[in-house]
């Protein structure tokens, strides 16, 4: 009798023991606990610079969103109190649409993660009053409906989808890369990403072909690999057969988030701007004044260049150049849809951004090879009616016609060479292709005289480490960021010859990587020596780093010096502020007959 009552005593306990385990793995499986993945040489050389525990804490930022919601108020059109009682107003509403209680804002159902009214404020720092606050929440525990043996139905989402998610985006077909057999419109579903592993032959992938059936078990694609990778519970929107056939369009209602961040999606347009604040204090570092006329070199989407037109109150003229069609276009939108009248857009390669010959003007020329305007019976823009005859037969006489004739009106010289007549014989059978598709006239500039601006911005293209949520980074060697710095120091080359003395240039980048922050500051001061370091108002960022690093190869990368460190920003994303990833420093132009 009492060997079966110690049995049973020892079943009971190991059956506990077994659920309790059970429940554990289930608790880690579907959680959110991301690692980042890095390339070994690129966490080592990181691990110099900060040190092997703050970078712990950098990485593990980075794969999180901030928990707050910066704006940016058009003080030409409206004031930040305006606009928070605009947005307390839309939050009320949305409260009593919702059937909310209290002062909550319940969204999308969820009872879980719900902002308070009084969680919108104006930015602390001086001088940023005009910037406002929203704060998010999160990371929040999810239920997912888990039992044992039935495993909740799934959706697998592609990395940059999940990274969209996580800053506040539904997930949309284009997207989803998974799902579970027997999902139907309606259905709740737990959202969980796929990251980019190691391939068999070098190199990253998912190693999933899209539309792969999920059955639950570990049998699925990357199933051991999406422990704590899920991102929360949505509604789908269509059926399993519907998400892999439509070609966009929302898949999963997200009302259940990990991270709970407010939407602004076509909010209050022209009078917000969602922006970083780290970008916002880089147009506030140039102090561009009235009348003065500024170049921002690589201005897409045009954040930077309204924040710049704003603080000059829309008066001079700011010149906002990139080297994408769309990307201009996209610009020129942003300032209509804000009223701003001081920007003029260009085309334009910031490599090729300094005038080298004396017989170029200023003067812009009309990108007319870049624009194919679409008509009602022509939508692609493709310069055929649809109810033209689509085969080859007298269609390029037609089209050589048609060619050599806007040739002859677009360009000074009759002559067409062979190559140039097939390019446009191309691009008409073809339509205008991706980077064109947005249509609208886009002027080209051949480059601008030196010394012909008061201020330049360069928020140079860079690698990005900076920008969160980032749930991989394994891309990216040392090889490929030295390159990032010597792309960098090239556009840096032209930004100085086109600021005149006395005059100001800023040069900021989104990323962690001191070989494209200090030691492109080291390059600068060491190649031009009229350049000095200036102090940036307001000063919201840590200082940078100095010193250098030895890498293996025996290549030595100088970084600023004792006593520079305080001129720069650093935005850490691991200190509390919360920020992305971001450097500013600003100079001081003198002349170079100084500099002797």
């Amino acid at each position: 009798m009492q060997r079966g009552r110690h049995f049973l005593k020892t079943f009971r306990r190991a059956s506990l023991s077994l659920s309790t385990t059970h429940q554990m793995e289930q608790e880690a499986r579907y959680s959110f606990n991301p690692s980042l993945r890095w390339n070994p040489e690129v966490e080592d050389y990181f691990t110099k610079a900060y040190g092997a525990e703050h970078f712990a804490r950098i990485s593990t930022a980075l794969t999180r969103p901030s928990c707050y919601s910066c704006i940016r108020v058009n003080t030409l059109k409206s004031t930040s109190d305006n606009v928070i009682q605009k947005l307390l107003k839309i939050l009320r509403e949305r409260r009593q649409e919702n059937g909310s209680v209290e002062k909550r804002l319940e969204l999308s159902g969820s009872t879980e993660c719900t902002w308070p009214i009084e969680s919108i404020s104006k930015c602390p720092f001086p001088g940023l009053d005009y910037v406002v606050f929203i704060k998010g929440s999160g990371p929040h525990d999810i239920d997912y409906g888990c039992k044992e043996g039935k495993p909740p139905k799934e959706v697998i989402v592609s990395r940059k989808c999940a990274e969209a998610v996580l800053r506040g985006a539904q997930v949309f077909v284009p997207g989803v890369l998974a799902c579970s057999a027997h999902v139907e419109k309606g259905d709740v579903v737990a959202v969980s990403v796929a990251v980019e592993q190691p391939g068999p032959e070098g190199g990253w992938g998912i190693g999933m072909t899209r539309g792969t059936v999920l059955q639950g078990s570990p049998t699925d694609p990357l199933y051991f690999e999406r422990n704590g990778l899920y991102i929360g519970q949505g509604t789908t929107m269509l059926s399993r057969a519907g998400i892999f056939r439509v070609p966009q369009g929302v898949a999963v209602d997200m009302h259940n988030r990990v991270f709970e961040l407010p939407s602004f999606n076509e909010l209050l347009e022209g009078e917000i701007f969602l922006q970083n604040l780290p970008s916002i204090i880089a147009a506030h570092a140039l102090d561009p004044q009235p009348g003065e006329r500024i170049l921002d070199m690589c201005a897409a989407p045009g954040g930077k260049t309204t924040a710049i037109a704003i603080l000059m109150k829309d008066k001079g003229e700011i010149v906002a150049a990139d080297r994408s069609h769309n990307k201009v276009l996209d610009i020129k939108k942003l300032a209509a849809e804000m009223d701003l009248n001081c920007i003029t857009t260009y085309k334009l390669d910031a490599l090729k951004a300094c005038r080298r010959t004396c017989e170029d003007s200023d003067l812009p020329i009309l990108d007319v090879s870049d624009e194919v305007q679409s008509t009602p019976s022509d939508p692609l823009g493709s310069g055929m009616d649809k109810t033209q005859d689509t085969s080859t037969n007298g269609l390029d006489a037609e089209l050589i016609s048609q060619t050599k004739s806007e040739n002859v009106q677009t360009r000074s010289s009759g002559y067409t060479s062979k190559a140039e007549l097939r390019k446009s014989i191309r691009k008409m059978r073809n339509g205008p292709g991706r980077n064109h598709c947005s249509g609208g006239r886009v002027e080209k500039s051949k480059g601008f005289a030196p010394n012909s601006f008061d201020r330049v911005l360069l928020d140079a293209p860079c690698s990005a480490l900076g920008l969160r949520p980032r749930l991989f980074a394994g891309e990216e060697t040392v090889e490929s960021l030295r390159n990032h710095g010597k792309y960098q120091r090239r556009m840096f080359d032209q930004a100085v010859q086109l600021v005149r003395p006395g005059g100001v240039l800023v040069y900021s980048t989104c990323t962690i990587n001191p070989g494209e922050n200090e030691a492109l500051v080291r390059y600068a001061l060491d190649t031009y020596k009229f350049l000095s370091l200036a102090e940036q108002h307001p000063r919201v960022g840590g200082p940078g780093l100095t010193g250098c690093c030895q890498f293996p190869d025996g290549y030595t990368e100088e970084w600023l010096k004792p006593g520079e460190e305080d001129f720069v920003q650093r935005f850490d994303p691991s200190s509390p502020l919360d920020t992305i990833g971001f450097f500013i420093a600003k100079f001081n132009v003198g002349s170079e007959s100084d500099s002797g």
